[in-house]
């Protein structure tokens, strides 16, 4: 074998995945293939003065790199098993609480020793939320910042690459399964291993259901989330933030009984683009330094959908809506709530004169031309209900960005060791459709890697 462990991708689950057998057992061969740049050299060309809009590039390095699509996230990780996937499904609630906690020594030994640690536990807006047809989930989030998070991917790199061999910008074209192992095959080359573990993400996706079909490993549809990303003043809600910095709130709509929930609050932070498979979409990030923080704070409110038959391509509904919203917008849509109200398109004279001035350099327009009426109707119904707990949202100048998705893989068949119906072969992070968030992802790394040292 010319190695003993091949890791394929390079976000959270394959970065703690190589840290912990790099720890346990540092005599195994480990080789990571990850399709980006080594994280000092992604950069995105988007400017937002020469460069406005994406150019394509071969590796996008806002999605792919050394830290995956995470690395230039908000860096939250949170702790919880209400929510971003369900990997306690598969090892069981205080097993995976405790992996999620040891990923969080993790950083805080490499760079994020003081940043703060907020918790849902206690908090006096668990009983404002219930009063007002709001749920509040339960969570302890640890937020690094962009610019935190950034540092503790640098210290990994660090010290990962003195123990474990990188190959970046390699693609993984196929995987084989070869006698007592694994072959991929990278353009002209291939490597051998005892031990596979496939770690893509989200942006993965497409390939990871070739993977799936060719090695005839059962999958299960998932959902997909669609959305907008909502940008207000910063105190409008600086009573939730300044607490519980990220609150996580479900309401059911009352016209349709649809889960709308809040994701990626960002307080003080700047709305970004994001590019899933050459579609540009909505995102946001926030900093721990206070002069890179501006006066908004920015959240997304999404709509799961899942699909029965016939219908199964729940990702290619949502990148065909998202498709839509690139073709009139050129890119992100941008639409101030009062005119979705009233029916009418934004325009850069409204924009410019909006009490809000908004953080991306998005095209005006009309969001009811790409969303579907039914996740359109319980956005509004969620903002009016949000502006009950936290007055304001539903402001006339409350900018509303469009669209943002949040893709997810179909899931695929696992034991409890995260491992396939092949020994060795083992799925991990977002591209396993387990997992939805950098917490999770992270720990199911640990996980495999504790399991392969065990072996």
């Amino acid at each position: 074998m010319d190695f003993d462990v091949i890791l394929i991708g390079a976000g959270p689950g394959g970065i703690y995945c190589a840290y912990e057998l790099s720890r346990l057992a540092p005599q195994l061969r480990v080789a990571v293939f990850e399709a980006g740049h080594p994280l000092a050299r992604r950069r995105c060309p988007i400017d937002g003065v020469r460069v406005k809009s994406c150019v394509g590039c071969p590796s996008c390095s806002i999605m792919s790199g050394f830290g995956g699509a995470g690395a230039f996230s908000d860096g939250k990780y949170n702790i919880t098993n209400d929510f971003g996937g369900t990997l306690y499904e598969h090892l069981g609630r205080q097993q995976a609480l405790d992996l999620m906690r040891y990923v969080d020594e993790i950083n805080l030994n490499h760079g994020g020793a003081g940043t703060r640690l907020y918790s849902t536990a206690g908090t006096r807006f668990k009983k404002l939320c219930m009063q007002n047809d709001l749920r509040l989930l339960d969570a302890s989030v640890r937020h690094l910042g962009t610019d935190i998070n950034y540092i503790v991917l640098e210290n990994l790199y660090a010290e990962l690459k003195e123990k474990v061999t990188f190959f970046f910008d390699s693609p993984i074209n196929e995987i084989k399964r070869t006698g007592e192992g694994y072959t991929v095959i990278s353009g002209t080359q291939r490597f051998s291993c005892r031990f596979c573990v496939v770690s893509v993400g989200r942006s993965g996706s497409h390939w990871m259901e070739e993977v799936c079909r060719q090695l005839e490993i059962p999958t299960h549809s998932n959902r997909v989330d669609l959305g907008v990303r909502v940008e207000l003043p910063a105190e409008v809600f600086s009573h939730l933030t300044d607490e519980l910095y990220e609150s996580k709130i479900v309401y059911r709509t009352s016209k349709y009984e649809d889960l709308v929930r809040t994701f990626c609050m960002n307080p003080r932070g700047a709305v970004v683009n994001e590019n899933t498979n050459g579609i540009i979409t909505v995102n946001g990030h926030s900093y721990e330094d206070p002069a890179k923080q501006t006066d908004n704070t920015n959240f997304a409110l999404l709509v799961s959908k899942r699909f029965s038959e016939p219908f199964k391509d729940s990702n290619g509904y949502g990148e065909s809506i998202a498709r839509l919203s690139n073709m009139l917008g050129g890119g992100v849509l941008l639409q101030r709530f009062g005119d979705l109200i009233r029916g009418q398109r934004s325009t850069q004279k409204r924009i410019e004169e909006s009490f809000v001035t908004p953080t991306l350099n998005a095209t005006p327009g009309d969001l009811s031309l790409v969303l579907p009426k039914r996740i359109l109707d319980g956005i509004i119904e969620m903002i009016y209900a949000l502006d009950k707990i936290a007055p304001g949202t539903a402001n006339e100048d409350t900018l509303l960005y469009g669209v943002e998705v949040k893709f997810y893989n179909m899931e695929v068949e696992v034991n409890e060791n995260l491992e396939t119906r092949y020994d060795g072969l083992y799925i991990i992070g977002d591209g396993s459709g387990i997992t939805h968030s950098l917490s999770h992802a992270s720990a199911s790394g640990v996980h495999v890697a504790r399991t392969i040292a065990a072996c």
